[in-house]
Formats: C-alpha cells, structure tokens, sequence
C-alpha cells in the first residue's frame, strides 16, 4: 500500500509518500510544498491546491493520511493552517482517494509507542523504521512520513483488520 502522509501548513506543508508491506515500510519520496510569506493568502492557497493536485497526480497512492489540527496558542495561525487542511483535502477527494485524519497524539503512539513523545522520539524512531541515515528534511517532511507510517502501522493492526471486515464495527 502507497500511503502520503501530509502535515499541512500554509508557509510548508510536508509530505512523504511510504510503501508499507507485510509491516515493513520504505520511503519512496519526500519533500514540501512551500509558500512565500508576506504574498496574497488567496494566492497561498491557491498554490498549496495546485501542488497538491500535481503531487497527487505524480505518486499516485493508495491513500492520504494527513494531521488533524491542533490549536495552541495562536487561534490567528492555526485558522491558516485550517484553510490550507481544506484546500489540502477538497484536492484529495476530488483526486478520489481514501483520507484519514490522525491526531498528533496518534501518531506519536503508533509510532513510538508513547502518545506524549517528543519530536525528537519520533524523528529518531521514524529514522529506525524506514533505516534512513538521516532524518529527511524539513522538519515538516519528517512530520509528514510519520504521519504516513501512523497509517501504515494503525490500517494494518488486527482491530482494524476487523473493522473494515465487519463494516466498521467491532
């Protein structure tokens, strides 16, 4: 299964496309879609849609799994990043794909098995995982793969094994 992992933003979204097969997991690609500060936010949006669109396009997954938003401190910020999600999600599914949506918390437990990991744990264990030499960069890709390894790990957990054979429910 091709997973994409999207952790979005507006100034850089991450993402990071992961083959997962029989638990074993292998980066096929990485990298952002950025955005200039101090531009037109439309124009912003408009940028991140179209990339998506393109990125879509290109490593043709199986399915999108993308970060819920958390809001801070900064309400101003997280409703950027809020329009960004949405454009970010309106090109998934007219790209027809499967998304789903994993909390931070999530993905820190699925992938290090601690839901109050640091950044650092998960950066390290998302390292071992998929034997990279180097943390991608930015920090945002990084981010991003985790998110697709949470997916990657949680869709092929027996409880949600059967889910999908019970038709969601348990």
């Amino acid at each position: 299964m091709r997973i994409l992992g999207i952790d979005p933003g507006y100034g850089i979204t991450g993402f990071g496309l992961v083959e997962a097969e029989r638990g074993q997991f292998q980066l096929l690609r990485c990298g952002a879609i950025t955005t200039p500060a101090n531009t037109d936010f439309s124009w912003r949006l408009e940028v991140i849609y179209n990339d998506m669109v393109e990125l879509l396009r290109v490593t043709k997954p199986d399915v999108v799994a993308i970060e819920e938003l958390f809001f801070g401190q900064n309400v101003t910020t997280g409703i950027g990043v809020a329009q960004s999600r949405g454009v970010i999600l309106l090109a998934i599914r007219q790209a027809g794909l499967e998304v789903y949506s994993y909390k931070p918390m999530q993905v820190k437990q699925a992938v290090v098995g601690y839901g109050n990991a640091t950044k650092h744990q998960v950066q390290d264990m998302t390292k071992r995982l998929l034997r990279l030499d180097a943390m991608p960069k930015p920090d945002d890709a990084a981010d991003a793969i985790a998110i697709a390894l949470c997916h990657g790990r949680s869709s092929t957990s027996l409880l949600a094994q059967a889910q999908r054979k019970n038709g969601g429910f348990v």
